[in-house]
């Protein structure tokens, strides 16, 4: 839920409503809440388009979009997961 926490966050700092930012994603209020919640996966569109409307590093965002992501995966299964995680890392050094 880092990434759905990160945009709450941003959201309340720019004193923008859920309601500004669904519309803005062209996505009703409730859709909205269940991303802003965790509840609900973004589209990689949508995330970009809200590091724009947030003013959050897209970079940034992308990354706790991303490991929202893994995270989701490897925690059904959390005695593997570290192996998993290590055996990305050993391969990304490989693919550099």
């Amino acid at each position: 839920m880092l990434f759905a926490q990160r945009i709450r966050i941003a959201r309340v700092e720019n004193g923008l409503l859920q309601k500004q930012l669904a519309i803005a994603l062209d996505i009703d209020i409730p859709m909205y809440s269940r991303i802003e919640r965790g509840d609900r996966q973004a589209k990689k569109e949508q995330v970009i388009l809200l590091s724009d409307i947030l003013h959050i590093d897209r970079d940034e965002l992308l990354s706790l979009w991303i490991a929202d992501k893994i995270n989701a995966v490897i925690e059904e299964d959390p005695k593997i997961a570290n192996k998993a995680l290590k055996m990305i890392i050993d391969n990304r050094k490989i693919w550099k």
